[in-house]
């Protein structure tokens, strides 16, 4: 006779839920950090530093000073990006400062690395004054192929991107904006093809006006979204015409201003409670507060409601309380619950194409094109209510998506190379893997330690030639 599996109670759920902040912090210290710098050259006798270093070393910066162009063929600036950050508004941790915000820099870049084959830098910077921080990012124009700005506190963060976008030559993108936005559509088009909603004809609710969720709305707008179909509020109420804390500041928050005049075209004042009441969608990047959105808010939503609580680290509603609550589908920001819904699904891709293409910037048209691939393959892995999105382990996705963006961006005329969606397709897959394939040989030499228990099962897993990545 078998017996039923026993439904974990609420305590149980929490706890477990707490359990990875233990674990990464116990694995921080034993590691001391995520990444380091190895080298991509053979060196087999004293004698090779004779091409590598000087004298022969000559010939390549004399090369790069007569064409400027040839440094993407001769350095690693075609492969290597910043993290830059001032740690103002890291996860849903708030302004934690620079030292604080390292770790998750160099987080951010162990997936570009891992996912995306991209050599990615973590750098945090001392200042939090905008002018300071733009003029440092210019600075390392020369070293770097792309930019992603991570955890900055709006507004400073839009016009920090829009300036940066506007003088530097290369790429210049910010993840908590549009990475946000672009891994937010691609799982709304699948969610609402699993609960057979039209995207013209529902009603969104945004909680929370931060970087996340103005790039939402626009890369919304972009798809063709209805501004009058939202409804958004922050933490003093909804937005509308009748604003006037906003609509005093329109210099500083011409953003918001922008929603309160083009969304809520009935005026609905109040706060989260009235914003989700009959809205088909909830869009949260809000605040790290799973008791922000009461779960009897969720009840008043339409039938078949879709909820995106995506604050990290905890969301904004425990994804068990929402679909208590009547919700059909939840999504959060977290890898250990069912359809995670975060840039990390994005930007390695994003990246792996722009650099590919040797794109001179990241439109939101890019960004479109990515979202929709990205989309594309969740659909062709088998929509469900638990699975609207690809896992960061469907590593097969980054390349599809990568050469979605190379190909928009020649499209669009910003590349300067050009290549099939084939030729874009195989250097992407093969970046990958050979970044996998070098993790798994330093793990088997042991040249990185063995994961102490009980995380061992990752290493356990590499160490038996695990085909897809193990996230």
């Amino acid at each position: 006779m078998t017996t039923e599996p026993r439904t974990p109670t609420r305590e149980e759920l929490e706890a477990r839920a707490s359990k990875p902040d233990e674990e990464s912090l116990r694995l921080h210290a034993f590691y001391q950090g995520k990444m380091q710098v190895v080298p991509k050259c053979p060196i087999s006798s004293a004698r090779d530093f004779a091409y590598w270093y000087t004298p022969g070393v000559a010939a390549p910066s004399k090369a790069i000073q007569a064409d400027p162009s040839r440094v993407y063929e001769l350095t690693n600036k075609s492969n290597l990006i910043a993290v830059v950050s001032d740690g103002s508004r890291v996860l849903g941790l708030g302004n934690i400062g620079p030292h604080a915000g390292l770790p998750v820099m160099e987080g951010k870049a162990l997936l570009f690395k891992y996912l995306g084959g991209v050599d990615a830098v973590a750098l945090c910077l001392a200042t939090q004054d905008a002018r300071e921080f733009t003029r440092a990012v210019q600075l390392l124009e020369p070293a770097f192929g792309a930019i992603n700005l991570e955890d900055i506190a709006q507004p400073r963060c839009f016009r920090v991107l829009a300036e940066l976008r506007k003088t530097m030559p290369i790429p210049v993108w910010h993840d908590d904006q549009q990475g946000s936005a672009t891994a937010l559509l691609a799982g709304l088009i699948g969610a609402l093809k699993v609960v057979g909603k039209r995207i013209d004809s529902i009603r969104i609710a945004m909680i929370g006006m931060g970087a996340a969720n103005f790039a939402t709305y626009g890369l919304l707008k972009t798809y063709g979204v209805d501004p009058a179909q939202i409804v958004a509020c922050d933490s003093r109420g909804t937005l509308h015409r009748g604003r006037r804390d906003i609509e005093d500041r329109q210099t500083d928050l011409a953003e918001k201003w922008a929603v309160c005049q083009q969304s809520n075209p009935d005026q609905v004042t109040g706060g989260i409670q009235q914003v989700l009441r009959g809205a088909d969608v909830c869009i949260a990047f809000a605040c790290s507060n799973p008791k922000l959105i009461d779960p009897a808010w969720i009840r008043s939503m339409a039938k078949d409601a879709i909820v995106f609580a995506c604050a990290n680290p905890s969301p904004e509603i425990w994804p068990w309380d929402a679909k208590a609550a009547g919700a059909r589908i939840v999504a959060t920001g977290r890898s250990d619950f069912p359809n995670q819904l975060n840039n990390s699904l994005v930007f390695p891709a994003i990246f792996r194409g722009t650099l590919d293409a040797r794109a001179v910037t990241i439109s939101d048209d890019m960004a479109l094109a990515a979202a929709i691939e990205l989309a594309r393959c969740a659909e062709e892995l088998g929509l469900r209510e638990d699975a609207v999105l690809p896992r960061m382990t469907d590593w097969q996705v980054v390349p599809r998506v990568a050469a979605a963006t190379a190909m928009k961006a020649q499209e669009l005329g910003l590349a300067r190379v050009t290549r099939t969606r084939e030729e874009y397709l195989e250097s992407a897959t093969r970046r990958i893997l050979d970044s996998q394939r070098m993790l798994k040989v330093l793990m088997q030499e042991g040249v990185i330690a063995e994961l102490p228990e009980p995380a061992g099962e990752i290493a356990h897993q590499l160490a038996q030639g695990a085909k897809t990545p193990v996230v």
